[in-house]
C-alpha cells in the first residue's frame, strides 16, 4: 500500500529541500554512478560476454532489497536508515551501532573506490598525473561541495545524472551502429571464461554487478530533507532502480559485441574501448561524461555517508561531535570531514575491484538486518498509511543476501574487518561517555 500524504512531518534540524524530481535524480545518480563506467571490465573478468546475466540476477537481488526499503522509510522517515531499522526491530544498541557502521563504511569505501576510478583511463585522455595524489585532491573537491549544502549537492547532481545517462544512452547507440554496420560479434554474449560454468559465472559476477546497483539503500539517509517523504519516496525508489536496470542491461549487450571481453577486462575505462571501435565521437568527450559519473557517484556517497554519521550521533551510536552543524548551511560539518578523511585513507589499500566487493560485503550485512527488520516490525503499528512489502519479498532478499556472503574473499573480509573494528573503538568511546555523564547527572541530583 502506498502511503496518503501525511497532514504533519516529522521536526528535523536539517533543511527540507528535496522535493520528488531530485530525490529520483538523487538516486538514479547514486545508483548510475560508476558501476558500468567502471566495472564492465572486472565484469567480463568474471562472465566473459554473458555480463548481462550476472547484472539481471543482481537488478532482482536490488528489487527485493528495495522493497523493504520502501517500507521502513515511509514508516520511520527520519536520518539513520538502517541503523535506526535495527534500533527500532532488536532495541540492542549495539546491533544498530554494527548496521550503521557497516553502512558508513561502505559509504567511505565506495567513495575511495571512485575516486580511484577517476584517477584512471578516464582521466588519462587528458592528463598524465599520479593516481593516489588525484583521487585525494578529487576527495577534497567533493567535501567542498558537500559542504555547500544538499540542496546545491543534489542540484549538481540533476546536470550530473543528465550528462552520465546520455554517455550509456550514446554507448549503447554507437554499439548499435557498430552493429548494425556487420562489425562485431553477438555470439560473444554467450560467451564464458575459460574453464567457468554458467552458474560460477552468474554468481561470481552478481557480487561485482550487485556493486553497479547498491546506492539506493542511500536515499533512506536522507529521508528527513525530503517533502512528503511518505507518498513520494517508493515511486522515487523503484523508478529509479528499473530506470538504471534498462540502461545496464542495454550496455552489457552491446558491449562485449563490439569488444572482446578480454579488451574489456585491460581497461579501467572499458566503455572509452567501445567509442574507439564506433568512431565518430573525440575520446575526449566521453572521458568527460565518464568522469563526471564517476564524480557523481562520489558525491552522492559521501552526501550519505554524512548524513549517516550524523543520524548515529543524534541517536547516541556514535560521538556528538558528529552531531554538529554549520550554522549558516545547516550542514552536518564534522560528519562530512571525518567521513572524508577515512576514504582518503582507503584509498592507499586496493584496486577498484576489491574495494567495490568489500564494499558489497559490508552492505550485505546491512541488507540482511533490514530485510528482517521489516518483517518484526511488523508489529509496531504506527498512525500514518506506508508502503508495505509483499512478505515473501524481504524473506528471498535474505536469501540472496547469505548465498552472496558464500562468494567473498578472504581479503575482503579482512578489510571489512578492520573498519569494523574501528568502528567498535568508536562504539566503546561513545558508551563510555555516555556512562560518565550519567554519573555526573547522578552526583548532581
Amino acid at each position: 500500500m502506498t502511503a496518503a500524504p501525511a497532514t504533519t512531518e516529522r521536526p528535523t534540524r536539517l533543511a527540507r529541500t528535496v522535493t520528488a524530481p531530485l530525490l529520483f535524480l538523487f538516486i538514479l545518480g547514486d545508483v548510475l554512478g560508476a558501476g558500468v563506467y567502471a566495472l564492465v571490465g572486472e565484469l567480463s573478468a568474471e562472465a566473459g560476454g554473458m555480463i548481462w546475466l550476472p547484472l539481471l540476477v543482481a537488478l532482482g537481488m536490488a528489487l527485493l532489497t528495495a522493497a523493504s526499503y520502501a517500507e521502513l522509510v515511509t514508516k520511520y522517515p527520519q536520518a539513520g536508515g538502517s541503523a535506526v531499522y535495527a534500533q527500532r526491530a532488536f532495541g540492542r544498541p549495539l546491533v544498530s551501532f554494527l548496521v550503521g557502521f557497516c553502512m558508513l563504511a561502505a559509504g567511505v569505501t565506495s567513495a575511495a573506490g571512485l575516486s580511484l576510478a577517476f584517477a584512471g583511463d578516464y582521466l588519462g585522455t587528458f592528463l598524465d598525473v599520479p593516481t593516489i595524489p588525484t583521487a585525494l585532491v578529487f576527495l577534497a573537491l567533493v567535501a567542498a561541495l558537500n559542504l555547500r549544502g544538499i540542496k546545491e549537492s543534489l542540484r549538481a547532481n540533476v546536470v550530473m545524472t543528465a550528462v552520465e545517462l546520455s554517455g550509456l544512452v550514446l554507448v549503447v547507440v554507437l554499439g548499435a551502429l557498430v552493429l548494425g554496420r556487420g562489425e562485431g560479434e553477438v555470439s560473444r554474449l554467450a560467451d564464458l571464461p575459460p574453464g567457468t560454468g554458467v552458474a560460477a559465472a552468474t554468481l561470481g559476477g552478481a557480487l561485482l554487478a550487485f556493486y553497479s546497483f547498491v546506492g539506493f539503500e542511500t536515499s533512506a539517509n536522507i529521508a528527513e530533507e525530503v517533502r512528503d517523504v511518505r507518498r513520494v519516496y517508493p515511486r522515487a525508489l523503484f523508478g529509479a532502480i528499473a530506470t538504471a536496470g534498462v540502461v545496464y542491461l542495454l550496455v552489457a549487450l552491446v558491449a562485449p559485441a563490439v569488444v572482446a571481453p578480454d579488451d574489456l577486462q585491460a581497461s579501467s575505462g572499458p566503455l572509452l574501448e567501445v567509442v574507439k571501435v564506433a568512431g565518430g565521437v573525440p575520446l575526449e568527450v566521453f572521458s568527460v561524461v565518464a568522469l563526471v559519473a564517476v564524480a557523481n557517484g562520489a558525491l552522492l556517497t559521501m552526501v550519505m555517508a554524512s548524513r549517516l554519521t550524523y543520524g548515529m550521533a543524534e541517536e547516541g551510536l556514535l560521538p556528538s561531535v558528529f552531531g554538529r552543524v554549520l550554522p549558516e548551511r545547516r550542514t552536518p560539518v564534522v560528519a562530512i570531514l571525518a567521513t572524508t578523511a577515512v576514504a582518503m585513507v582507503l584509498t592507499l589499500t586496493g584496486s577498484l575491484a576489491d574495494l567495490a566487493s568489500t564494499v558489497v560485503l559490508l552492505l550485505l550485512f546491512v541488507f540482511l538486518s533490514t530485510n528482517v527488520a521489516v518483517l518484526v516490525l511488523r508489529r509496531d503499528h504506527v498512525e500514518h498509511a506506508h508502503f508495505r512489502a509483499w512478505t515473501p519479498l524481504p524473506v528471498l532478499a535474505v536469501g540472496t543476501c547469505l548465498v552472496l556472503l558464500t562468494r567473498q574473499e578472504a581479503k575482503h573480509w579482512l578489510l571489512a574487518a578492520i573498519l569494523i573494528a574501528l568502528g567498535a573503538v568508536l562504539y566503546a568511546v561513545t558508551r563510555h561517555r555516555g556512562r560518565e555523564r550519567e554519573e555526573s547527572a547522578d552526583l548532581e541530583r
